[in-house]
This record gives C-alpha cells, sequence and structure tokens, in this order.
C-alpha cells in the first residue's frame, strides 16, 4: 500500500530535521517517507512542494551549523536576487565563527571567519547607505522595532517563484545560548519583499530564529543570516573564478543591490587581505551593462586576452531615428560583436536580432557573432577574428599597450 502524503500544518511548505518532527509527534518514521517531503540531507527534509532552488540548500545548510554562521559569497548574492549566482546542486558557501570544528563537506563550502570585519570595527564605511557595511543581516521575519531606518531597509527581491501559503511553525523550545548567539557585528532584520518571492519558509505564527544551530532546529528555518550585497561581492570575488565572479557582481550591480562606489571602498579597506588584489582587479572588470551572464564572461574573457575594453549597450543611433545597443562594441572603431546562445533561443526574438543587426551593418558597423559553442570551444579563434575586425578597423596593440 502506498504511504499517504499526509502534511500536518505545523510542517506545510517548511523545511525541518526529520528526528525532530518524529520525537515532536508531527510524523512517524513511515510517514516521514512519503512523497509529501523530500530528503535534502541527513536529517534534513522539506515540503515536497518546495522549488529545490539554492535558497532551499541554503535553509538545510543551516539547520546542520552552528550558531553564528552565515550564508556569504556567491549564496548570499543568490539570496540577494542573482538567480544565475548558485543552483540547488552547487554549494553552499558560509562562513563559520572561529573554533566551531566545522569543516567543508559534500554540498558545504566553509570558509574563515577571519575574512570578516573584526568584532566591533564595523567594517568600512560604505558609501551606499542602502546596504550598510554589516558582517550580514537574517532574511526572514523581522523583530518588532521601532520605524525602520536606513539600517533596516526590506530585503532585496530574491529570484522569482510561485506564491506559497506560510503555514504555523513547530513548538519552540525554551531559547538557549545557542539561540541567542549572533554573528558579531550589528544585523538588519528585513522582510522579504519581491511579490514573485514570497517568505515561503515564514509565517505569522512562527517563532522567532535569526538562526538555526543544532540546540534549536525544532521549526522551520525563520531567517537566513547572509552578507549584504557589497560584502557578497567581494567574497564572490575572492573565491569563484573570474568570469563567473564577474558575471554575478554585474548582476548586482544592475540590480542596484550595490554600487561602484561601495566596491571600491570594501576594496581598498580589505586590500591586504588574503585574495584582496584579486578582488580589486576583478572589481575593475565589472560593468552593470550585460545583458546575461554569458554576456558578462564574454566581455571579461576578451579583455583578460589583451583586447581593448568594449562598451555594454552603447546606443548607435541611426538616420531613421532608431536606437540600437550591441551586446559589445568598440565605438571609436564601429566595431560591435554580439552573442548568440541559450539567453537568445528565442525564434521571434533571434529574427529581431537580425534584422536590427543588418541595420547596424548598413550604419558602417562591422558586426561579428560569438555563439555559446564557440565560446567553450573555439575561444582563440573568437579572439582572432574580433582582434583582425578592430586591426582592420584601425586599432593598434602596441599603441593600445603604451
Amino acid at each position: 500500500m502506498p504511504r499517504v502524503a499526509y502534511r500536518p500544518d505545523a510542517l506545510t511548505w517548511q523545511v525541518f530535521r526529520g528526528s525532530e518532527a518524529v520525537h515532536a509527534g508531527l510524523l512517524t518514521g513511515n510517514q516521514l517517507r512519503s512523497s509529501a517531503w523530500t530528503r535534502i540531507r541527513h536529517d534534513v527534509y522539506a515540503d515536497a512542494r518546495l522549488d529545490q532552488d539554492h535558497r532551499l540548500a541554503c535553509c538545510a545548510v543551516l539547520l546542520r551549523v552552528p550558531a553564528g554562521t552565515r550564508i556569504a559569497g556567491p549564496s548570499a548574492a543568490y539570496l540577494h536576487g542573482v538567480p544565475h549566482a548558485a543552483s540547488f546542486t552547487d554549494d553552499v558557501h558560509v562562513i563559520a565563527p572561529p573554533g566551531c570544528g566545522l569543516r567543508s563537506q559534500r554540498g558545504l563550502r566553509v570558509h574563515s571567519s577571519l575574512l570578516d570585519p573584526e568584532p566591533g570595527a564595523g567594517g568600512p564605511p560604505d558609501p551606499n547607505p542602502s546596504h550598510p557595511a554589516e558582517p550580514g543581516y537574517p532574511f526572514g521575519p523581522a523583530r518588532p522595532a521601532p520605524s525602520p531606518g536606513p539600517a533596516q531597509q526590506a530585503c532585496p527581491p530574491g529570484p522569482a517563484q510561485q506564491a506559497r501559503p506560510p503555514g504555523p511553525a513547530l513548538p519552540a523550545p525554551s531559547p538557549g545560548p545557542a539561540q541567542q548567539a549572533r554573528p558579531p557585528g550589528p544585523v538588519r532584520q528585513m522582510q522579504p519583499s519581491d511579490p514573485a518571492r514570497p517568505p515561503r519558509l515564514a509565517g505569522p505564527a512562527r517563532r522567532e530564529q535569526p538562526l538555526c544551530p543544532p540546540a534549536a532546529t525544532r521549526g522551520a528555518v525563520a531567517a537566513l543570516v547572509a552578507s549584504d550585497p557589497t560584502t557578497a561581492a567581494w567574497e564572490t570575488a575572492v573565491w569563484l573564478e573570474t568570469g563567473r565572479a564577474v558575471s554575478i557582481i554585474d548582476s548586482l550591480l544592475a540590480r542596484g543591490s550595490t554600487s561602484r562606489r561601495a566596491l571600491a571602498a570594501i576594496a581598498a579597506h580589505r586590500l591586504d587581505r588574503p585574495g584582496g588584489k584579486h578582488a580589486a582587479r576583478v572589481f575593475d572588470l565589472v560593468d552593470p551593462g550585460a545583458e546575461s551572464p554569458p554576456e558578462s564572461q564574454l566581455r571579461v574573457r576578451l579583455v583578460l586576452a589583451g583586447l581593448p575594453r568594449p562598451v555594454t549597450q552603447h546606443p548607435v543611433r541611426l538616420r531613421s531615428g532608431l536606437i540600437l545597443h550591441p551586446d559589445l562594441a568598440w565605438p571609436e572603431f564601429r566595431v560591435a560583436v554580439e552573442y548568440d546562445g541559450q539567453w537568445h533561443a528565442d525564434a521571434d526574438q533571434l529574427h529581431r536580432d537580425r534584422q536590427r543587426l543588418n541595420q547596424l551593418v548598413a550604419a558602417g558597423w562591422l558586426v561579428l557573432h560569438v555563439t555559446s559553442r564557440r565560446m567553450r570551444r573555439d575561444f582563440p579563434g573568437v579572439v582572432r577574428e574580433v582582434r583582425a575586425a578592430l586591426i582592420a578597423r584601425g586599432w593598434r596593440p602596441r599603441a593600445a599597450a603604451n
């Protein structure tokens, strides 16, 4: 006989420890193995109707880590609304408190808290007031507080998802020392506000729990404590390969989650830390004008190959009054590069792109096309073609180097 998909209200739309749910009498072991639940990690389960995305992976991880651990780097960027920053199967990046003994393992990448501002230091002054440079802040229900000030703004929207009705929480144990632990420095209490991204793991009856240490796992993850966007950008620049890091930071900039000024401030403040100089070089390559991650990576790879830096979405006004915006352009030489990949797979969109690019060619521009296949298999050939086009239009590599 198939197991009945029974869901008690306290576990609806939740992520929880299976052993705690059984201990509380909410489920039997047999019910826990039904189609109502998805096993995410050892002893960590979720309502099977929840999307298997990186946010769910973060929630699962925080049920099994010490208090004071926070989501960081590309995982934090995902929570700040960059869907390509991480997937469900990618490692969750965290910064753990010193001496906690937490180690990297499958699905979890642990970084040293030495990368953080010292307790009470507060980090560099952040020129972007909407995102103060705090060590971290929780994504989840906010405590009752006075009218929010600059450090208590709503959480930036996350990747789009279907709406979910919240459910009540499991009974909460009496808070102990582990539940009172907080990451060093001030934190920002934030309520997810994106209408397309509901607070799936939050409900009006949920107990306050900014972190999910093992001593406080009776219930779903009520809040995800993550690096602020500027700090997440710096961590991403230090930890990831340059092209991927730039594509994520491009998206954070495009969303307005951080700013060039804020990135420059944190890069200067952390220049002498491990990876600080590399992060500064990555920040020099970012551009919020990129419209897709592959475009970001194409731009970065061309620059690292020694070509002059292109302009993203440069406006080209035609005689008809129409304004075109090629993906990458060198206006001085009237050379443009268009990326054709899975991001441009729609047939109607492809037709419109070809039509406007024909107009661009008619206006005297030299337009090259780069496909995702060539990006993967023949990038040296792409570099040769773009270099030849620029030289044909007057670019001189030696003069550029001088």
